[in-house]
């Protein structure tokens, strides 16, 4: 079928019932895809002369060999293969595979991987593309204080019972859930975004198909299930915290299941998984639906600060469906609302920049302002706690996204007739809250009238001895 597709049987042999081949190519066809396509062919034909078959196959020895973009700057290892890198020449060696390892599409997956772990060697350091498009006024801030750490000097808030979370006392729930409030009537109810509401635990299958299972599978918080519900089982765990008053780990290990899901890490997942396979009518674009009930929960570690960098968070997620010209329109109209939240309700200082990673740039995938189709604008606010405007890092408390088809092809999502993309714009309550509270302070008398209208006085709250 042409040069491209062009696989040699080197050389055969035949060893009592077994059958040995040498198989090389240099096109797109597979040594690989070239022995399965030879069982398949001498199964038919030694099935119908002779009435046997081929039992199974196994490789040996696997050589592959295939350039690269540039040279690594480190050592690249994958599973399952020995990789050597002689400049922009990649070697990968396999030994004693199985034909259900080759019918798995492993092969090329090792070799795209081999050149993705290339290209993030040069990625590694690379600071994130950032192009301001818009700025405020600057404002006069009423403080510079920590406003987390002032709201839990005064009680509005505890901190834990674990790492990254957080009790909100009445004070404080008042401002998150005004936060929430504003969103929804002057964001996105103008809009028409329809609420839905989706389970807090995640499937991997969802997160294999968004790429989050391979991005981030460090920040997830893992759901296990009991093995079973059976008390029995489950009778020494139970002795063992009756007597010693403690949870004892390795006996809950033991009957607990392998996680197969985890706690929310967005929202939008969970959304696209529910109009997987399905053709949507062209009434009903675009599809602008969102979340809040779901809460979100991000493995920080050492990067938790606050009530705005926290491993659990409750956010609000828009998701937005429709054509290209649908949703180019869309993220105009949200701009202008969230640019009325933010100067007229909220009066803050705060800029917007593209944040498309530098890389896609490099692509061609970046233009300027007019012409950007998708990618992530970031909305930051001034906190004046962390010094000059200048040289404190602001900050990011709002995003909107424009996603194109990659979660429409990923989830087989159509319509009758129109090509169709996606996009998010998750609102974080807590982040609105601290971008907000930090330049305007915890004293109401301070806010700006239009806020004041949603919240006029923070509740009493709850007095202890």
């Amino acid at each position: 079928k042409g040069a491209e597709k062009l696989a040699v049987i080197e050389r055969f042999t035949i060893e009592n019932e077994t059958l040995c081949l040498w198989i090389t190519s240099e096109g797109t066809l597979r040594p690989h895809n070239t022995l399965l396509q030879i069982k398949n062919a001498l199964s038919k034909e030694l099935g119908k002369v002779h009435h046997i078959g081929v039992r199974g196959i196994s490789i040996m020895n696997y050589t592959i060999s295939f350039d690269l973009p540039r040279p690594p700057r480190k050592k690249v290892s994958i599973p399952f293969a020995d990789v050597m890198i002689q400049d922009t020449q990649a070697t990968m060696v396999l030994s004693d595979v199985s034909e259900e390892f080759l019918r798995g599409n492993y092969i090329d997956r090792m070799m795209n991987r081999v050149r993705e772990k290339v290209e993030n060697q040069y990625y590694e350091g690379k600071a994130e593309f950032w192009k301001l498009i818009w700025k405020s006024e600057e404002k006069q801030p009423v403080w510079n204080k920590d406003p987390t750490a002032e709201m839990e000097r005064l009680g509005w808030l505890k901190q834990g019972p674990t790492k990254g979370k957080w009790f909100y006392r009445p004070q404080a729930a008042a401002v998150l859930k005004t936060m929430e409030t504003i969103a929804i009537q002057e964001v996105l109810k103008p809009l028409g975004f329809q609420e839905v509401i989706e389970s807090h635990i995640k499937p991997f299958d969802i997160w294999l198909k968004t790429g989050h299972m391979e991005g981030m599978p460090y920040e997830f918080y893992y759901v296990a299930e009991p093995r079973t519900r059976d008390a029995a089982d489950w009778e020494r765990f139970i002795d063992l915290t009756k007597i010693t008053k403690e949870v004892p780990g390795e006996e809950l290990q033991k009957n607990l299941s392998v996680p197969t899901a985890g706690l929310c890490y967005a929202q939008c997942p969970m959304i696209y998984w529910s109009f997987k396979g399905k053709t949507i009518a062209e009434t009903s674009l675009p599809v602008l639906v969102y979340d809040k009930t779901a809460i979100s929960a991000r493995y920080e570690s050492g990067g938790r600060h606050g009530i705005e960098r926290v491993d659990e968070f409750h956010r609000i997620e828009p998701v937005y469906i429709g054509t290209r010209e649908q949703l180019l329109t869309l993220r105009d109209k949200m701009l202008e609302r969230y640019k009325h939240v933010f100067n007229d309700i909220f009066d803050l200082e705060w800029q917007m920049a593209w944040v498309t990673p530098w890389y896609m740039q490099q692509a061609g995938k970046i233009g300027d302002e007019s012409t950007q189709d998708t990618g992530t604008i970031d909305f930051e606010a001034y906190m004046p706690y962390r010094g000059t405007r200048k040289d404190s890092e602001w900050l990011e408390f709002q995003n909107l996204s424009i996603l194109g088809d990659k979660y429409i092809t990923a989830f087989n999502i159509k319509a009758q007739k129109s090509e169709l993309w996606s996009g998010c714009s998750g609102i974080g309550l807590q982040r609105w809250t601290t971008a907000f509270l930090a330049q305007k302070g915890l004293d109401p008398t301070h806010w700006p009238e239009r806020f004041r209208e949603y919240l006029k006085d923070i509740p009493e709250g709850i007095q202890f001895l």
